[in-house]
């Protein structure tokens, strides 16, 4: 029997290092060799599986995942190296060490180019395959997080610009998440779309105890009802290798934050199902029979009152309750607007490299004219509208014309024909709106050296509505 050699006391001691929450599967005939690693392994990853042949592993790899698999190359009926080629080939994409007592330099080759990631000779120190197991681990950890920063490639988000503004409400809010991100409780964060429930999301991930894991965000109003399951818990790979397993959101979250965006879209199967798991802390992959442990924090968002939704038989109410842990309402852009010019600022700023154009110039009169927009698209409104004028040189604001004379004309009939200005005072906000109007074209015109079908372009409107207005300007009176 070739067990190791040493026996640090670090091994033999109650509480060893812990490594990173995983499932490894010990393929050995030895009883020995497999009670020791089993013993090793289960104090630091949690999850240990077992078996004594090939034949065996691969019903237990059939019916769960694993981030690592340690593989004696010598058992009864097929070979660890054969099983580990068939392995790779139906897409098993683990760590696999692998260990032996009978090896020379052609096994070893053979054995690197079926796929192994270590390859160790028996008698081996028990700090040596507990250095080969953790950096198994560490680059299983490392494969998710790579995969996790590609998907947010893929689907990106203005997440890294910030929370930003010095009013009142906005460091409110930056408080509230200070305070919230050092536990780990659940937390909901509701408010209206475009508020940058993201944002806020992953300020409390970067602030947390888990900054050094990954964040995974996933909107569940995008995801098909019928895939749900299998994005957020993963799916266990079928009989034969007709389809291949992959591991869930839950999983590639392990030690971080998983971010549910808008919760109050989730179908009601997947709400008991979400509920069980929040609740045991363990997720069941589909087509699985074992239940894997997850150690994940979990921020949900919702634009939806989410009361209102339990009142009307749209949401679990014992869910809504285990998500209501702890608030936080994000407030919407026209309960902040005196951050208006330090967002239009930050945007110009951060958004302009990005896309490689010159920055522009925000007068006075166009930062009122926007502070007077009531913003129903919120921040993500704002940004886009940067991004808008960034693109084209000068700021957009034909757009926000129409809107900003329905919302005028709302105030004026609410105020029997006259809107307060935000000084208090009965102003004629049509005349203003038309100045600010003219002010803004004729400077466009100017830019672009009276080229007309250029400032149409500038301006979002055709040349014929933009040769209508200065003809109106042109006339007398």
């Amino acid at each position: 029997m070739n067990l190791p050699v040493d026996v640090p006391a670090e091994v033999l001691s109650k509480s060893p290092e812990r490594w990173p929450l995983a499932a490894v599967l010990v393929v050995d005939d030895e009883p020995g060799m497999r009670n020791f690693l089993e013993k090793t392994l289960q104090v630091r990853v949690g999850q240990v599986f077992c078996a004594e042949s090939a034949e065996a592993a691969d019903d237990l790899v059939r019916r769960h995942r694993f981030d690592l698999v340690v593989l004696d190359i010598a058992l009864p009926g097929k070979s660890g190296i054969d099983w580990l080629k068939e392995l790779r080939e139906r897409g098993f994409d683990g760590e696999v060490v692998l260990i032996t007592a009978f090896a020379d330099l052609d096994t070893a080759i053979e054995a690197l180019r079926a796929g192994a990631s270590d390859f160790i000779l028996k008698p081996f120190r028990v700090t040596q395959i507990l250095n080969a197991l953790r950096q198994g681990l560490e680059r299983a950890l490392l494969r998710r997080e790579n995969w996790v920063l590609r998907r947010a490639l893929r689907q990106r988000t203005p997440a890294a610009d910030g929370l930003v503004g010095q009013s009142i409400a906005i460091k409110g809010l930056q408080a509230a998440l200070q305070r919230v991100a050092t536990v780990d409780s659940i937390v909901l964060l509701s408010g209206e779309s475009g508020t940058g429930k993201e944002l806020a999301a992953l300020a409390l991930h970067r602030n947390s105890p888990r900054a050094a894991g990954p964040f995974v965000p996933v909107n569940c109003a995008t995801l098909s009802p019928d895939l749900i399951e299998s994005e957020l818990f993963g799916q266990a790979q079928a009989g034969g290798g007709a389809r291949k397993g992959r591991d869930g959101l839950f999983v590639y979250a392990q030690g971080g934050t998983l971010f549910l965006d808008e919760i109050g879209e989730l179908p009601a199967a997947q709400q008991a199902t979400l509920l069980r798991v929040l609740e045991e802390r363990r997720i069941r992959p589909l087509g699985s029979e074992q239940e894997i442990p997850v150690d994940v924090r979990i921020v949900a968002a919702t634009h939806r009152k989410l009361a209102d939704e339990v009142a009307a038989g749209r949401f679990r109410k014992d869910l809504y309750y285990r998500l209501q842990v702890v608030e936080i309402n994000l407030p919407p852009l026209r309960a902040h607007k005196e951050d208006m010019a330090e967002l239009v600022a930050h945007f110009i700023d951060t958004l302009a490299p990005r896309l490689g154009v010159p920055r522009i110039v925000v007068s006075e009169d166009e930062l009122r004219f926007l502070r007077e927009y009531d913003w129903p698209g919120n921040v993500r409104e704002l940004r886009n509208l940067i991004e808008r004028s960034l693109i084209l040189g000068a700021l957009n604001v034909s757009a926000l014309y129409q809107g900003l004379s329905r919302q005028d004309r709302h105030q004026e009939r609410r105020a029997g024909g006259a809107a307060e200005r935000p000084g208090g005072a009965a102003a004629a906000i049509t005349t203003d709106l038309h100045t600010l109007e003219k002010q803004h074209i004729l400077a466009v015109l100017d830019s672009v050296a009276g080229d007309k079908t250029r400032a149409a372009q500038l301006l979002g409107i055709s040349r014929r509505t933009l040769e209508r207005r200065v003809a109106e300007w042109a006339q007398p009176g």
